[in-house]
């Protein structure tokens, strides 16, 4: 039975034989294996032997594991991911121990404040190492300064770093890490009072799940603003339409995607200007360009996305984790469109703007496997490309 799956053995196979430039008959010439089973394996109607794998992986110059196993979408090495998760992962785990005795120095809140809203700038400008450096020893200070001096502002700060730690595991692909890390932010912002946080954080959970779940948690941060006019609430109401419009889209519901966009259209005039200070949502006009474009994509709305791609007009003050999606998004229908190396000048653009965060958007996987199907053999620099992602 021919495997359905397009994510096999041979799959695999054809993607690296385009990244090495190699046709099937000239694949077929290196191994001792005939043309006709190389091309069963490929489309998935033959099973991929160990000997055949091998032996296809010693002319391709690769591991075997490209071949058979998942595809990797972690850049670091397992051993400096680990050291840069698992500080993190034992400060969020100790949340409910009370003040910690071991900190050699606890700053002033002052301070501590600051720095949260230091680390929050650096995501967004896709410095995920520095972050994930300097989170560990903040979550500990705050931990230890809401348990011996509690108070609203000391609360907000360790929600906001709990906030960046679930932005920064997420990017390294480590949800499990990241759910973890958005618990913590609820537990604080709970304590802080502060609605806004806490629709913040149903937001960020939202966007971890699909369906009635998204929708329920969406939904209860929009009850928790009910009513309120300050510009912080309205951006942060205005930010929840978008998750609203992105959960729709993912359904193909287009009537609510449309009347979402629309109600953060409105937010969006009500706020004025980019809402950039405001959590870190960047909410206003660009951000609702940016949603309506990635709806296009996830309803596979192409040509109506390539339009939007081609209009959009990012100013200076936009964030660079926001530019580096619209980049990633934009290679993406150029490659839908059937323009590669177009599609690869917006991957390189994306790249260099911001490398960590690009090489873990699964737009950038989903553009360059596109591309490696595209052609019988891969344009110039897109095998680099694909093994800078790993591929």
């Amino acid at each position: 039975m021919p495997i359905s799956d397009d994510d096999h053995t041979g799959s695999r196979i054809r993607e690296q034989r385009r990244l090495a430039r190699l046709t099937q008959r000239e694949l077929a010439g290196r191994i001792p294996y005939s043309l006709s089973l190389l091309n069963q394996v490929e489309c998935g109607a033959r099973p991929a032997t160990p000997g055949f794998v091998a032996a296809v992986a010693d002319a391709l110059r690769v591991d075997s594991s490209k071949l058979t196993g998942p595809p990797a979408v972690t850049a670091l090495p397992p051993d400096r991911l680990f050291a840069l998760v698992a500080p993190i992962r034992e400060a969020l785990d100790r949340y409910d121990l009370g003040p910690h005795p071991d900190l050699p120095i606890v700053r002033p809140l002052p301070s501590l404040v600051e720095q949260a809203d230091v680390l929050c700038r650096q995501v967004r400008a896709t410095h995920l190492r520095t972050a994930a450096k300097a989170l560990p020893a903040l979550l500990g200070e705050l931990t230890h300064t809401v348990w011996t001096a509690p108070s609203a502002s000391a609360w907000t700060a360790l929600a906001s770093a709990y906030r960046t730690a679930h932005d920064v595991a997420l990017k390294l692909d480590h949800p499990d890490l990241a759910r973890v890390a958005l618990d913590r932010m609820g537990w604080a912002a709970g304590r802080a009072s502060d609605p806004c946080m806490e629709a913040v954080q149903r937001y960020k959970r939202a966007t971890l799940w699909r369906g009635a779940t998204s929708v329920q948690l969406i939904a209860s941060g929009q009850e928790l603003l009910a009513g309120q006019t300050t510009r912080e609430e309205l951006a942060v109401t205005g930010q929840l339409h978008l998750g609203l419009a992105t959960v729709a889209a993912k359904h193909e519901d287009a009537t609510a995607v449309e009347a979402h966009l629309a109600a953060a259209r409105e937010f969006a005039d009500r706020v004025g200007g980019e809402a950039g200070d405001v959590h870190w949502l960047s909410f206003g006009r660009v951000n609702v360009l940016l949603h309506e474009l990635g709806t296009s994509i996830a309803m596979g709305n192409f040509d109506d996305a390539l339009g939007r791609a081609r209009s959009i007009r990012l100013p200076a003050s936009t964030l660079t984790s926001r530019r580096a999606r619209y980049l990633v998004d934009r290679a993406l229908v150029e490659m839908e469109a059937g323009s590669p190396q177009t599609s690869l000048r917006f991957l390189a653009r994306a790249r260099q703007v911001a490398p960590e965060q690009t090489r873990h958007l699964p737009g950038t996987r989903a553009t360059i496997r596109g591309l490696v199907h595209m052609s019988r053999r891969a344009p110039d620099g897109l095998g680099s490309m694909a093994r800078w992602i790993g591929m």
